[in-house]
């Protein structure tokens, strides 16, 4: 054994690295310089950890750490003895040093792994804010209900002395009230109540308060009040649908017995803005890295292109050569035009603005179309009355809707029709909760329409975001639509994408209005003065979002609601409720049955009944696509109030007039 390692100390017949770097002095002192550093830094380590293991006594695996210092002195003296070798070649030496440096490697590496379970169950400084977060947020919760039950208490004292006063407090709360007593039996079902889960008072009295929360929510025992916990939880409505809501529960003695009090909070309009927030601030940030990104790539673009061009100066005795620098100079002015892009949706793009006339602008368009697109695709124009006029970039705004007509294009591989609109439009707090990054008021809308394939929810979702794109590879840049986003957003505009599969897409651009006056036609008519009716409406809308919007607005204006998810559910609540006056439908919903199919089915369950359709397509676009009939009551998506109310009473009168 000592001859073996007699052997391998022996370094008389080796040579040393300097020779294999030639004695080059700067090679030589570029591996002393490295090595020293790194064997440097490797030594500093175990004296760190060692500081760390010896101040923080209750650090678990403490023997873990001394491994790892070990292992990292071993690596550090590896390095020194790199630097040894270059004038003395104790290779033998330097081979056992990385030999316990294996060792202390493979011996750390091992006693890791059988302790990462044990050392990811330490909880973290986050995790353990979070729980503090959480106790904060337990402890606020815990002060709301004693506040509320002492405001029980009160108002139970207050009930024998002003009855009626505490009647009207709760028939026109905007929360729902609900009374239930130890054994879950519901004792009071307020009006808000009513609308919020679609029964009315004398249907659920006396049973138990687990019927209007859903499954998931429901406890499984019944019987017990105590069972039901404050916060946020889902309701369940009538027909079946669910929606989100704030629930907190408190409660009272009333001669001698015990009560609870249930305030009910409809959560879906909060939720809906988080959403759209939440997008908006994702858009935001997505638009921030593009700007940058494009602004950088610029400058590389422009050295690019012009070293490309003077080298093709350069090259005009040489052809062949010569067309490599003009393919460069080519790809680079290829370039330019995507970050010119990325900085429309970034909104970093210099505007010049200016008064535009929206008709006299797509009638220039229209020549263009016709020579451009393809000869399958049938082109019209459709204007709305009165001076429309916008102020915006005009250069940018051809871009915009040019980007949208070839975007219609693809989408119609087998030809169809491409209707480009234009009319005043006004953008009312009812949509703006639903948009909450759109200025409410008075608007310019252009609007690209075609009948090709649609789109998926999962596509107009992600429809605005750079480089998405569902054509195939080498076919779309991904950035007509960002830009068009871009374009609108920096003109203190709006976009907004409707589509259905099978049955097109609109592509909607508002801009603002340019001029101050307004004539009296253009002025929008006073919401406070729309047409209100006593009837029971029956509404059919999949979205839980747009469904709860219209319940809100209809109910706003003196109607009954009914609410249904789909067609099936319309006509088994058209079945079980003789007192619904109307149907107002979506044209597209789920489950096989279009709101055409559930028309026709409901008038033959309920003959004469007035029917009002709403879609995001305009009446004319749907008689064209054998959609719908000329003689159809049907509301424009998006919509005002004004809008919806004479609606409302145009579908009634229509129904009187055809009966």
């Amino acid at each position: 054994m000592w001859a073996y390692f007699e052997r391998l100390l022996d370094s008389s017949m080796l040579s040393p690295h300097g020779i294999c770097l030639l004695w080059e002095p700067e090679l030589i002192w570029l591996h002393v310089v490295s090595d020293a550093c790194i064997a440097a830094a490797y030594f500093s380590i175990p004296f760190a950890l060692a500081i760390l293991v010896t101040k923080r006594r209750d650090l678990k695996f403490g023997w873990v750490y001394w491994a790892f210092a070990v292992f990292i002195t071993a690596c550090g003296l590896t390095h020194l003895l790199s630097i040894y070798t270059l004038w003395v070649p104790v290779y033998g030496i330097e081979g056992m040093v990385k030999a316990v440096t294996a060792v202390a490697s493979v011996f750390t590496a091992g006693a890791l792994w059988p302790l990462l379970p044990k050392i990811l169950t330490i909880p973290s400084p986050f995790e353990l804010k979070k729980v503090q977060a959480a106790l904060e947020e337990e402890e606020i919760k815990s002060r709301d209900a004693a506040l509320l039950l002492r405001q029980v208490r009160e108002a139970q004292r207050a009930l024998r002395e002003s009855m009626t006063r505490l009647t009207a407090v709760v028939e026109t709360a905007v929360d729902g009230v609900i009374l239930f007593d130890a054994q879950a039996r519901i004792l009071l079902f307020n009006p808000a109540c009513e609308r919020l889960f679609g029964y009315r008072a004398d249907e659920v009295m006396n049973l138990d308060i687990g019927m209007l929360m859903s499954n998931e929510e429901r406890p499984s025992s019944t019987g017990h009040a105590r069972r039901f916990a404050a916060g946020e939880s889902v309701g369940l409505r009538k027909g079946g649908s669910t929606f989100p809501m704030n629930l907190s529960v408190g409660q009272a003695w009333q001669d001698g017995d015990l009560i609870y009090v249930g305030i009910v909070h409809d959560l879906t309009a909060r939720k809906l803005t988080e959403q759209q927030l939440q997008q908006a601030q994702k858009m935001e940030t997505v638009g921030q890295l593009s700007g940058g990104i494009a602004h950088d790539f610029n400058n590389l673009l422009t050295v690019i292109i012009g070293n490309a061009e003077h080298l093709s100066e350069q090259l005009k005795a040489r052809p062949d050569l010569r067309q490599f620098a003009d393919d460069i100079c080519e790809s680079g002015e290829r370039g330019a035009e995507l970050t010119q892009r990325l900085l429309a949706f970034s909104r970093r793009q210099l505007l010049q603005p200016q008064a535009i006339d929206c008709r006299e602008l797509l009638e220039s368009m229209l020549k263009l179309f016709k020579r451009t697109l393809r000869e399958n695709i049938e082109i019209k124009t459709a204007f709305g009355l009165g001076s429309i006029q916008t102020f915006a970039d005009r250069a940018q705004l051809e871009s915009a809707v040019l980007n949208l007509a070839l975007n219609a294009q693809d989408a119609m591989p087998a030809g169809g029709h491409l209707t480009l609109s234009t009319e005043l439009a006004a953008i009312d707090e009812d949509y703006r909760a639903m948009h909450p990054e759109v200025a409410s008021g008075s608007y310019v809308q252009i609007s690209v329409t075609d009948d090709g394939e649609g789109m998926t929810p999962e596509v107009i979702e992600h429809a605005f975001e750079p480089f998405f794109t569902t054509k195939e590879v080498g076919k779309g840049s991904g950035l007509g639509l960002s830009m068009v986003y871009g374009f609108a957003k920096q003109s203190d505009g709006h976009v907004s994408i409707y589509s259905e599969q099978g049955l097109g897409t609109t592509v909607r651009i508002y801009l603002p209005r340019a001029g101050a006056g307004e004539s009296p036609a253009d002025i929008p008519e006073n919401e406070e003065a729309a047409p209100r009716g006593h009837e029971t409406i029956l509404i059919a809308e999949d979205d839980p979002f747009v469904r709860s919007s219209v319940i809100q607005r209809v109910e706003a204006l003196g109607y009954r609601v009914v609410a249904a998810v789909n067609g099936k559910e319309a006509l088994q609540r058209l079945r079980t409720d003789p007192y619904i006056d109307m149907l107002f439908t979506d044209i597209i919903m789920p489950g096989g049955m279009s709101g055409w199919e559930l028309a026709d089915q409901a008038r033959w369950v309920r003959p004469g009944l007035p029917v009002l359709f709403t879609s995001g397509y305009a009446l004319e676009t749907l008689v064209e696509q054998g959609r719908a009939q000329a003689q159809a009551v049907v509301l424009t998506k998006p919509y005002r109030k004004a809008e919806l109310a004479e609606r409302l009473r145009e579908a009634f009168a229509a129904a009187v007039v055809t009966s």
